[in-house]
């Protein structure tokens, strides 16, 4: 028999179903909260977070079952609090701090860079911290985690258009799970060596020279 820490964390099929449900769930009450404003004011950075959100939940729903993912509760709840604060935040009335032109240029790159990672991923894409597979396609020859980076930039676009203290905090709060998110992925990602020989080659995680 293998070394206990080497053998393999199955992911009960009710717990894939739970995760599932729990982002779609979430993202129909944002749709709802959302889509009075849309059809208020035409907002063009509204409709575009709707899209982006909307991709995350597209992908969990289609995605494989895991061989191997954590079962740390704490990985779950950070996973989970990562992918749902988001969906969160709130349009709000009110002046832009930029324009709403940049705003919009900055949230498509960051729309453009997360899809693109999520078709490089295809069924692999996850919440919780699993092994579905490594991928060094697209987008992934740049930084390892450029999903979250395209996340980054969108909610900081979405900020910039719609400016609150509600919006702020849940986007800060986002910011600290998804780094510990990355950390977490990356611990149960290092004991396998395809894994280990992607991040030797693709030193940065986010944004190259940078982190």
């Amino acid at each position: 028999m293998p070394p206990a820490s080497k053998v393999p964390l199955r992911v009960p099929l009710a717990l894939d179903l739970i995760e599932r449900i729990i982002v779609a769930v979430f993202y129909s009450f944002m749709w709802w909260s959302f889509l009075g404003p849309w059809q208020e004011t035409g907002n063009i950075i509204c409709l575009m977070l709707l899209v982006s959100e909307g991709s995350v939940v597209a992908f969990v729903l289609v995605r494989r079952f895991a061989s191997e993912a954590s079962q740390r509760p704490v990985d779950w709840l950070v996973a989970f609090s990562a992918t749902i604060a988001p969906l969160l935040i709130r349009p709000m009335e009110g002046e832009a701090l930029v324009s709403l032109v940049f705003c919009v240029i900055l949230m498509s790159a960051g729309i453009t860079l997360q899809i693109a990672a999520k078709l490089s991923l295809r069924r692999s894409f996850g919440v919780v911290a699993a092994n579905r597979g490594v991928k060094r396609g697209g987008p992934y020859r740049i930084v390892r985690h450029p999903m979250y980076a395209g996340y980054f930039m969108t909610h900081f676009a979405f900020l910039l258009a719609h400016p609150s203290t509600w919006n702020a905090t849940i986007y800060a709060f986002a910011f600290v799970l998804q780094i510990s998110r990355i950390f977490i992925e990356e611990r149960m990602l290092s004991r396998d060596p395809a894994y280990c020989a992607f991040a030797a080659a693709v030193p940065y995680r986010l944004a190259p020279g940078i982190f």
